[in-house]
């Protein structure tokens, strides 16, 4: 996309924030708020509420990325316990798990953004409208904004502006959800299967450099999904030294939850941890 595009799509979303005199941001620390975040600031820090969820299924690196970014830029970071897993609908893990997750995250942003009036806005982008969302159920009602989505701003594009704004470093971070969407659903979502997630993902980065990690804990399986180049390297025949000894070191770190699955690596599948019939996409 050209810069001009770019700088056209960038003020139209400047021009939707400034239409409010308090604008409340839910910043996770991946590429979509952050950039979101970015564009808000450049309208007015004075105005402007940035609110970051601490919670298991937050990566800690998530956390301190927000918390670099806004030292960095001055943003008036509120952190929050968002409060999802004192809910037990969230914690059984339902196939809509992520409205009940929404749901926490809005309704806690909204109980201390309502007494500035400000107005809640989300990283969401075009392309999240074609996969399944439940949780944008959940922002729908409580009159959450995506100006991504909005305007047609997909994750490219986004990236694009990221660079164009000066984020030249974290225009390539990899899309990351959060550790729970790894848990297949009815499987119950714990902290100490979240951090097991959290280990082997780090493990398999640090291993192979994959751009893409996806750990995901099913009935019968612990399987971490790669990018093609990763697992086309993985399973290579003169590879199997190093198969071994990634389920070796993932093997030691599974609890008696998880000690008789089988350990697998399979292509990336964005989504697949959802099981079951799925309801319409929320549309914006």
């Amino acid at each position: 996309m050209l810069n001009s595009q770019l700088t056209e799509k960038i003020e139209i979303i400047q021009g939707e924030i400034g239409r409010f005199p308090k604008v409340a941001v839910a910043l996770s620390g991946g590429i979509d708020s952050i950039t979101l975040t970015r564009i808000a600031s450049l309208v007015s820090n004075d105005s402007l509420e940035v609110f970051h969820a601490i919670s298991p299924a937050v990566p800690p690196e998530a956390t301190e990325r927000v918390r670099t970014l806004s030292k960095r830029y001055g943003w008036n970071l509120i952190e929050i316990f968002s409060g999802e897993f004192n809910d037990e609908r969230y914690l059984t893990n339902p196939i809509n798990r992520c409205f009940y997750c929404k749901q926490s995250l809005y309704t806690a942003i909204s109980a201390i953004s309502q007494k500035t009036s400000a107005q809640i806005f989300s990283g969401t982008n075009a392309d999240d409208l074609l996969e399944y969302r439940p949780g944008l159920e959940a922002a729908s009602k409580l009159d959450v904004i995506h100006p991504f989505a909005k305007w047609g701003v997909n994750k490219s594009m986004i990236r694009a502006m990221a660079l164009e704004l000066g984020l030249e470093e974290l225009a390539k971070l990899p899309s990351s959800p959060c550790l729970s969407s790894r848990i297949e659903t009815g499987i119950p979502i714990q902290v100490s299967t979240l951090e097991l997630v959290h280990r082997v993902e780090n493990l398999i980065h640090q291993s192979l450099k994959a751009s893409v990690v996806r750990c995901r804990i099913r009935a019968k399986s612990v399987s971490v999904e790669l990018d093609d180049d990763s697992l086309n390297f993985l399973l290579a025949k003169d590879q199997s030294s190093v198969r071994n000894h990634l389920k070796n070191t993932i093997r030691k770190m599974l609890n008696e939850t998880h000690t008789d699955k089988v350990i697998e690596f399979a292509p990336y599948i964005t989504g697949s941890a959802f099981i079951g019939d799925k309801h319409a996409v929320a549309r914006i």
